[in-house]
């Protein structure tokens, strides 16, 4: 049986002070529980992103019309609000349950021995990035889905995956300077080949913004596009990305680059080609709901391999601290 220990009034005092510093004095999580509390805030930074696109894709958007509260008169959805309202206060529960899980990835962070500063900083910007989107996504409500507040909602949702994956990967890693695998013209390249993602997924949310599903019902605000030639751009840009892929694999294996690099850009290669296929099919069927999900889903897998791929260009080692030697420590002595 192990002994739980007594909690003195200060250790109270303690607690309410700095909770994090009370939890990182009493529990030490091991390495693989602090990979995993980050995954689990990544995993929920893209579920969150589809269920968001579910509430839009049922035409659930003002399932709740107003906000904070579900209704003037409720804090949660009715009974008399049916099948969208539900769809709706759903979305905003699942609000909760990604803060839980960013919430215990900057408390692993935090509890870590060594503490790494770094780790729960980047903890902590997805809060706050949490907290952002949350008051965006409210406001997105109160002005009645406006197009260009949606398409701000996704972005701003990517930014979380963005710094989600990263403290992912800095979990793998040392808090030594990085160390380049590949030389400065590949390191350009991808550079070039995240741009462009950038602009692909801008312009995936203007084709968001000017097609059809406008997330509810009635009238809603379309942006004064036509959404179809807005499509042609993006896939357009879609095989600037597919080509830049192809070529940085050919330019690693070219340079005999290591493994790590090589493996990350086969995997988006394969992604961005399950993409591309999913796009073109919903194109020609008229954008049915089930693939706009797909498609949602597979932006998310496409940004993260982007980024796996910019992040395995380097290395960061462990940081070593210097200690005497036998040399030092005689000459030590004998001083």
């Amino acid at each position: 049986m192990v002994r739980v220990q007594n909690l003195t009034r200060a250790d109270a005092l303690s607690a309410v002070r700095s909770p994090l510093a009370f939890i990182a004095e009493h529990w030490t999580p091991t390495s693989r529980t602090v990979r995993r509390a980050a995954l689990a805030a990544l995993v929920m930074s893209v579920v969150i992103v589809v269920t968001g696109g579910a509430v839009r894709l049922t035409s659930s958007g003002l399932g709740c019309p107003t906000w904070p509260k579900c209704t003037d008169d409720s804090l949660t959805a009715t009974s008399e609000m049916g099948f969208h309202g539900a769809i709706e206060f759903g979305n905003r529960m699942l609000t909760y349950v990604l803060c839980a899980a960013v919430g215990w990835a900057i408390i692993a962070a935090r509890s870590r021995k060594p503490w790494r500063r770094g780790l729960t900083r980047l903890g902590w910007a997805q809060f706050w990035i949490v907290m952002s989107n949350a008051i965006l996504g409210g406001i997105v409500v109160l002005v009645g889905l406006n197009p260009y507040t949606v398409a701000a909602h996704f972005l701003l949702s990517t930014a979380l995956i963005t710094v989600a994956a990263l403290m992912w990967q800095r979990t793998r890693e040392g808090d030594a300077a990085p160390r380049p695998l590949v030389g400065k013209s590949v390191q350009q390249l991808v550079w070039f080949l995240v741009a462009a993602s950038v602009l692909l997924i801008a312009a995936g949310t203007v084709v968001t913004g000017a097609g059809p599903h406008a997330g509810d019902s009635s009238q809603v605000e379309r942006i004064p596009v036509s959404w179809e030639n807005v499509a042609k751009l993006h896939a357009v840009l879609a095989w600037i990305v597919v080509t830049l892929t192809f070529a940085l694999w050919f330019v690693l294996k070219a340079v005999d680059a290591p493994q790590g690099p090589l493996r990350r850009t086969r995997d988006l290669f394969l992604i961005l080609l399950s993409q591309g296929v999913l796009g073109y099919v919903q194109y020609f069927t008229d954008l049915p709901e089930a693939l706009v999900a797909l498609h949602m889903l597979g932006s998310c897998l496409v940004w993260i391999g982007v980024l796996r791929v910019l992040l395995s260009l380097r290395e960061r080692p462990e940081a070593v601290t210097d200690l005497p030697g036998p040399a030092t420590t005689s000459a030590l002595t004998r001083a």
